[in-house]
């Protein structure tokens, strides 16, 4: 969800920096420990957060030196397998979705948390925060470094009452109504994404959820062959005419943009849709609201994606006690509320103590939509996501490559790109997953 980066070019140099910080004098070396931070948020307000945040640690913690390098939300799945593969980790990692944490735990390559959890304060996470990362040996392989609601639908008010619409939608039907009535004057309905990427994926899971299916069983066999899985692929594909031409390849970084620049009526994305609009296009500052995005039917409960932002330790670090002291640190007061302030809305609170916080709640953002903010924190809550479906699921340590394998994006581009074979796509689909399964 954050701007991408040149791959594993980018890894390389960053290696290469580590490289030549062993050539330094013996001396120095042994008097200076280096951590290397790795992840995908990088927006500067979010850079600063995190200066911060090491700034901090380095003053309580002499001798020890932080390094922040960014990876990408595309991308961090090469970058990170050639760094398990060359043994030269990171030490730790944030904001990856908790599903990829399981598959890396499952493999052996991400250190227990438990540890982490306890410095930090158990008893201070919200309810079942850490239940998407307990894995299946009973160790938790991370925690939460906040909440997201990422698949929120946006409204513009304005465009609402210009098109005679009175409520928000709150079924299918509703929304491709309302998105057909306010596509006029140069605005398109909807961002909706079909590319051959993660966001695809992600969304089109969610809206097979909002159908009424699910991927898997709660016994994590293959679910998909159903009619939900129909119904979901045909509402999507009717969709794609009040989306932007663009939308073939819409990943992240262009679905919000298509809402905050004002080129669509309605907007799939999470909380930073706030800070961005404010920044970027203060005109329809005051227009802007959310809702839980709308399913088939009103008798279906509504289904919200939370990648659940991670922090986790890889196993290979050199330096895994400190990482972890450091990893605790990240949830001091000072620091975890400026870099939740970063994009205000975007990562919620995982810690009652810090939601609770005059100084978190002290936020221009946040208190201009305290409506909005509390619908996305109340939706991240009870979230889900690809490794975590629902409360009758058990964890999925083979999320993180099922939606590495891009086979659920490429059903919807062959279904409603290419029109193909619905039955055969989804049979092919069903198959690829079960063989990623057994793998």
């Amino acid at each position: 969800m954050t701007t991408m980066l040149t791959g594993r070019r980018n890894v390389l140099k960053g290696l290469a920096a580590t490289t030549a910080m062993t050539a330094l004098p013996r001396a120095a070396r042994a008097q200076e420990t280096t951590l290397r931070w790795w992840s995908p948020q990088s927006a500067p307000l979010q850079v600063a957060a995190y200066q911060t945040q090491i700034a901090n640690f380095e003053a309580a913690n002499p001798g020890v030196k932080v390094v922040f390098e960014t990876t990408s939300d595309e991308g961090y799945a090469p970058q990170l397998a050639a760094a398990f593969s060359s043994g030269e980790v990171p030490d730790i990692v944030t904001h990856l979705p908790s599903f990829a944490i399981q598959s890396y735990y499952a493999n052996g390559l991400v250190e227990p948390f438990n540890d982490v959890i306890d410095m930090i304060g158990a008893d201070d996470f919200f309810e079942g925060a850490n239940d998407v990362f307990r894995a299946a040996d009973g160790n938790y392989c991370g925690t939460g470094i906040g909440n997201s609601a990422a698949n929120m639908l946006w409204l513009r008010k304005d465009l609402m009452e210009e098109a005679g619409i009175d409520a928000a939608p709150t079924t299918w039907d509703e929304l491709r109504a309302a998105a057909q009535a306010m596509q006029k004057n140069g605005i398109f309905g909807a961002p909706l994404p079909y590319g051959a990427n993660s966001m695809t994926t992600l969304i089109f899971a969610g809206v097979i959820h909002q159908a009424g299916g699910q991927i898997f069983d709660t016994d994590l066999s293959v679910a998909l062959d159903t009619q939900e899985t129909r119904d979901a692929l045909e509402w999507y594909g009717a969709m794609r005419e009040v989306c932007p031409p663009g939308a073939t390849n819409y990943s992240w970084g262009e679905a919000i943009t298509a809402f905050v620049s004002g080129a669509t009526a309605t907007g799939i994305y999470t909380g930073r849709v706030l800070g961005n609009v404010n920044a970027q296009n203060p005109s329809i500052a005051d227009s802007v609201t959310c809702v839980r995005y709308p399913t088939k039917s009103t008798a279906i409960a509504p289904w919200t994606f939370n990648d659940f932002p991670s922090v986790f330790i890889p196993a290979q670090s050199n330096n895994i006690e400190m990482a972890k002291k450091f990893a605790a640190s990240l949830f001091d007061p000072e620091g975890y509320i400026q870099q939740l302030h970063a994009a205000p809305g975007h990562v919620l609170p995982v810690l009652k103590s810090i939601n609770d916080n005059p100084d978190y709640q002290n936020n221009e953002i946040i208190q201009k939509y305290p409506a909005e903010v509390e619908l996305m924190s109340e939706a991240a809550a009870g979230g889900f996501n690809l490794g975590y479906e629902s409360a009758n699921h058990p964890s999925n340590e083979k999320a993180g490559e099922v939606v590495g394998s891009g086979v659920i994006a490429e059903m919807v581009q062959r279904v409603i790109l290419n029109g193909d074979n619905v039955d055969e796509v989804i049979g092919d689909t069903a198959k690829a997953i079960e063989d990623i399964m057994k793998g």
